[in-house]
């Protein structure tokens, strides 16, 4: 099996998805092909996850990347929730302080928790796959274009074919829902799915929406997900 936490680098990780610039170097966690080729690797997440938010992960997020931003930005959500606060979007972005988005080391949030597997990481991949093609606008043409890229980047083999088939299957919600075995498991599916994309078609906020109801995800946790997200994303 490949390894399901450094594929979600490359969508959350080195590049920001559709811009050139990198957010920080990860040397040791990538590839060397992708470390090599950053372009490409870009222009995978880019054509996946779609470029047309204009808007890009700021840098304390980008920082933690892959499993770890989305547990972050999972934990500090869920634990705003927790304390009764209001939801609201903090004008100027999250702390600069990477600290406040890691949680406890006895977190099932922590990255190194046992909940945080290579399989939930799979799990996180195919939410994100499914919100981006929420809109419809992945059609038959537009996974061939992506695979082309999927193969440049050298993924491997295993890699290669999960992503075909999670880009040519129908989004299975069932099977999406019934991975989140905890509520920290269902917030990191929402979130990681908010991550993928900002909701500006009907389509796309219907289909969180849906998620948001089928996780049984309490309206004001979600509204805690939603402003804690945006908080991580500035405008170009």
């Amino acid at each position: 099996m490949f390894d399901a936490k450094k594929l979600l680098d490359q969508f959350l990780g080195s590049q920001i998805p559709g811009l050139p610039g990198s957010v920080k170097d990860r040397a040791g966690q990538m590839s060397g092909y992708a470390r090599s080729n950053p372009m490409k690797t870009s222009a995978l997440a880019a054509a996946i996850l779609g470029t047309k938010t204009g808007r890009k992960l700021a840098g304390n997020v980008a920082t933690l990347g892959g499993v770890a931003a989305i547990a972050g930005l999972g934990y500090l959500a869920y634990k705003n929730y927790q304390s009764g606060s209001k939801p609201q979007a903090l004008p100027q972005g999250l702390p600069q302080d990477t600290a406040a988005l890691e949680p406890p080391a006895d977190s099932p949030f922590h990255p190194q928790s046992p909940t945080l597997s290579n399989d939930f990481a799979l799990t996180l991949l195919r939410a994100m796959i499914a919100a981006a093609k929420a809109d419809g606008h992945i059609d038959a043409f537009e996974r061939q274009n992506i695979m082309q890229k999927v193969h440049e980047v050298d993924l491997g083999a295993e890699a290669e074919a999960f992503l075909a088939k999670e880009l040519a299957d129908p989004i299975d919600l069932d099977a999406l829902v019934a991975a989140g075995r905890s509520e920290e498991q269902r917030v990191e599916i929402y979130t990681a799915s908010r991550l993928a994309i900002d909701p500006d078609t009907r389509a796309e906020r219907g289909y969180l929406d849906l998620l948001a109801g089928r996780l049984k995800l309490p309206d004001a946790l979600v509204d805690h997900i939603e402003a804690t997200v945006s908080s991580a994303k500035v405008s170009l």
